[in-house]
Parts: C-alpha cells; structure tokens; sequence
C-alpha cells in the first residue's frame, strides 16, 4: 500500500509479544506502539490500565495477542473486550496462534471442541465505533474452523508460507528442493501455496499396535527435503518423516512449521549437539507466533526465526 494511504494506527500488546511489537512498529511510521499497565491483584485476579485511554476516541487501534500461555488468556480477553469499547475508529485483534486449533473436532460423545469455544469467545468482541473486530490469525490448523467465528467479526487469515519461500531462494542449493508433507492435512492446507517445488506426501498406516509413516507419492533422492506443517507439539511425526525421507535418499532434510509450540520443551529433540552424532535436520525454521519458544531457542542450531512483523505490519493496514 502507497504510504500516504496507510491509516495511522495504534497498536497495543500483551507482555509475551513485546518483542514482536516492536519489530511491527518498526516497519511502519504509522504505526504507534502504545503501553498497558499489566497487573494483578494480591489474589491474582488482573489490575490492568489501558494508558492514554481517552486519546483512542477516533483512532484506528489494534491489539497483539499471544494465547499460547493459558494463564493470560484471561487478562488479554478483558483488554481486548475493553478497547473497541473506548470510540475507536477500528479494532483489529492479531492472535498469530490460535492455539486450541488441535482440538478442533468432536470425535466421540463427551468430547468438547475448545477452538470452537475460544471462537465464540471471539466472535463476541464488542462492536467498534467503526463496526465488527478484524481478527488475523496465521496458518489455522483446521480450515473449517473459519466457520466457527460468528459475524460480529472478520476473521483475516493469512499465511507463513511466503516467509519460507522467500528463505529457501536464498538457499545456496535452492535448485534441488523438494517439499514434503507428513500427511494429506498438510497437503491440502499448503500445496496450492508451494506447487512450483516438486513434492513428497507421507501418510500414516498402521502396523500391529503402532502407526508407522510411509511415503505415499514422490521421490527424495539426492534432494534437500523440506517437511512443511502448520505446527509442531512434541515432534514424533517430524522425526519419524526424516527418518523415512534419509531412507529414501534425501541429501539434507529440514522443517519449516509456522507455529512452534513445542510444549515441555520437546524442541530440544532437535537442537545440534556437539557429540558427533550425525545432524538429523539442516534447518528448522519457525516464526515468532509463539514468543516463548523464540525466547528458549534463541542461537540454537538448527531453529531460524522467520519474523512475521512485515506481514503482521501489512495485515494492519487491510
């Protein structure tokens, strides 16, 4: 967009992306970071103070928001219902991971879909001065969740994919990439996006009492094979596919997920260590919608941070 076009817009944060914030701002003199005071009470329970509160009244005002610690959901949701409130032109809300998409579906009677109660928690943001909340939201697990969100906001969902591709040109044996899949999930959520590179779909098919992964489609022979998902928990699935892909002759094998979850630490499974053993991924690339596990893999071989301040900054201005 023509610079002169861009809205000036103030964007305030949650504690966890203050980083990420900056690094947003950066990108744009028209966007203005401003501060929440985030405390509690001696019970626990939030004493938040949204500073400079009565300069909101006409402006354009967006809120980042990191959900992927569940102990300040509670106290993001009471700023985020709190500003449109305050006569601001617009709100927009950017939630990079919308953390309860694993749990999507029920399977059985009894089970509770918790991304869709997170989307009609959502989907129940105060109309703005300037109508319904913009919610954006990176790379969602499931695609039909978008059918979760109600109309009293517009969900905007973008995609990672374009900071990978943008990574793997300047790669100096760009020429001989083949992208991989861990299963069909993955592929219809991403091939349309990366159908210039050739391509590896892997399943799971089970064997006895264990679920063993098998190439379904495609040739990795002497190529550097990049595994491509939405996310990463604990990272069995990513192992298993580098396994089978080095087994099938791959060169190099490397990961790329937009959202690094990584609970109790399981990205340790992957980091280089100096014992000699053989490096079982080249890279392993993530983006910052989770800023706890940029902070815990800072420096670490072989994780690379692909930042999504620009398309977050370009989101902004929609």
């Amino acid at each position: 967009m023509d610079k002169s076009q861009q809205k000036q817009l103030y964007l305030f944060y949650c504690a966890e992306c203050e980083d990420l914030a900056r690094q947003v701002a950066s990108q744009s003199d028209h966007i203005i970071l401003q501060t929440i005071k985030w405390r509690n009470f001696d019970d626990g329970f939030p004493n938040i103070f949204i500073n400079n509160a009565q300069d909101l009244r006409g402006q354009h005002v967006a809120f980042l928001a990191s959900f992927s610690s569940q102990g300040v959901i509670f106290e993001q949701l009471s700023v985020i219902y709190a500003l449109p409130r305050l006569f601001v032109a617009s709100f927009t809300l950017v939630l990079p991971f919308f953390p309860t998409g694993s749990f999507e579906r029920m399977e059985e009677e009894g089970d509770v879909a918790t991304a869709f109660t997170m989307a009609r928690m959502l989907s129940n943001i105060p109309i703005s001065r300037g109508g319904p909340t913009s919610l954006v939201i990176y790379d969602i697990h499931a695609l039909q969740e978008r059918f979760y969100f109600g109309d009293h906001v517009l969900p905007l969902f973008e995609t990672g994919i374009p900071l990978l591709k943008q990574r793997l040109h300047q790669l100096s044996d760009s020429d001989k990439i083949v992208v991989a899949f861990p299963d069909d999930g993955a592929w219809k959520r991403f091939h349309k996006q990366l159908d210039h590179f050739p391509m590896v779909v892997c399943n799971k098919v089970r064997e006895g009492d264990k679920r063993i992964v098998r190439i379904k489609e495609g040739n990795p022979a002497g190529c550097h094979v990049v595994i491509v998902d939405d996310l990463v928990q604990s990272g069995s699935t990513l192992i298993e596919c580098q396994k089978v892909l080095a087994a099938h002759g791959a060169a190099k094998v490397s990961s790329y997920v937009t959202h690094g979850v990584f609970p109790k630490r399981s990205w340790e499974r992957f980091t280089h260590k100096d014992d000699g053993l053989e490096k079982a991924f080249a890279y392993f690339w993530i983006t910052d919608s989770c800023p706890l596990t940029v902070k815990a893999i800072a420096n670490k071989a072989p994780f690379e941070v692909l930042s999504l301040a620009g398309s977050i900054a370009d989101a902004l201005q929609t």
